[in-house]
């Protein structure tokens, strides 16, 4: 898997845009489920979904197509 971060359709760092065009998603889906799941796993998942979050958002190539 080639995975890189949306250079122009993202919201913050570009990681769900970056996915969601890997997999043919629509991106505000994939920004939706990431968000529902950081707030609805039990227990405190919002930092460890913010921590992968930024991880990816340093770690991932950006994209000159998307």
């Amino acid at each position: 898997m080639d995975f890189k971060r949306a250079k122009r359709d993202r919201w913050l760092l570009g990681v769900c845009g970056g996915i969601a065009h890997n997999y043919g998603w629509n991106s505000n889906l994939v920004r939706l489920v990431t968000a529902v799941l950081a707030v609805a796993i039990p227990g405190i998942s919002v930092v460890p979904v913010l921590i992968i979050y930024i991880i990816l958002g340093a770690i991932l190539p950006e994209s000159e197509e998307f």
